[in-house]
């Protein structure tokens, strides 16, 4: 390979114009030209200082990370050695979640139904951890009840909370992710394909939320922006601790409720990883990955 030849190398000639009596010393000409060249390299010729980032120069935000699959998610984000925002209404137990994981995770409150709590919250992530490189959307409510019993401020909840919240916190992450690219996973449910007596409401936010998914993703495909979501069976979290499993376990091929960790490794299986960085899946984007215990 031939050594690099520089364009700015200085000649005699040039030296002759700055040196001599009452102009620049011929150490002071040399350091000019080498920094010129240095300029040339890494501006001219698109040469970075920087090297590739590593993963803690990553932030990933997930919404509902106190609890159930969202904690999940973030354990094992935090033993990849991502920085973690963790996201939640209740801002004692989301701390709580951050100092169980150590390191420099920090945690955040928020109402995702409010417009005004997402856009402060991405602020003071950015401000404290750097832009948003994955959104993890695990927040999500329930208000089980037959239709006709349902009262409107309930369905009203549950919509603003699993639907309008998700596109909210994907709207606000779209600012920097636009410049950067980045990988977003909404957290649906297998309700939202099948559906459920006494869960309409719940339902019709989960099965919009895959919808939207895969309409966000076709969006911001060119943009290096990957959107997916996941549909997962019936875990054991705080929203289906109050249904008797042994009910529903004939549907169930493994007899049983999943754990929210053992349901997130089982996502690490198919996709590669949680965050999408596997090579067999950074070409994948509006993939809806579907429940692995529910027939």
């Amino acid at each position: 390979m031939q050594p690099y030849k520089s364009p700015c190398t200085p000649t005699s000639n040039s030296c002759a114009l700055f040196c001599g009596p009452g102009r620049l010393s011929k150490e002071l000409v040399e350091l000019f030209f080498q920094l010129l060249c240095l300029y040339y390299k890494f501006c001219v010729l698109g040469i970075h200082l920087a090297g590739p980032r590593s993963k803690m120069d990553k932030v990933c935000a997930v919404f509902g990370g106190s609890r159930g699959i969202g904690k999940a998610v973030a354990q094992l984000m935090a033993q990849k050695g991502y920085r973690l925002a963790i996201v939640a209404r209740n801002l004692e137990v989301a701390k709580a979640t951050a100092s169980e994981l150590g390191g420099i995770h920090l945690a955040f409150r928020c109402n995702i139904a409010k417009e005004g709590d997402v856009h402060s919250t991405f602020e003071e992530m950015e401000k404290h951890l750097g832009p948003v490189n994955f959104l993890v959307n695990a927040a999500g409510i329930n208000r089980d009840s037959l239709l006709v019993r349902t009262k409107t401020e309930d369905m009203l909840s549950q919509l603003h909370t699993n639907l309008l919240g998700t596109m909210l916190t994907c709207r606000a992450a779209m600012r920097t992710m636009i410049q950067q690219g980045g990988s977003i996973v909404n957290v649906g449910s297998i309700i939202g394909l099948k559906g459920n007596v006494g869960q309409a409401a719940y339902s019709a936010t989960k099965g919009g939320l895959i919808g939207f998914s895969r309409s966000l993703a076709k969006e911001v495909a060119r943009k290096k922006i990957r959107v997916n979501v996941v549909a997962p069976g019936f875990i054991h979290t705080d929203m289906t601790k109050h249904l008797k499993e042994e009910h529903f376990k004939k549907n169930i091929p493994l007899g049983r409720f999943g754990e929210a960790l053992e349901g997130v490794r089982r996502m690490e299986m198919r996709r590669g990883s949680t965050h999408c960085r596997h090579p067999a899946w950074q070409y994948r984007t509006r993939c809806l990955l579907r429940s692995w215990r529910t027939r």
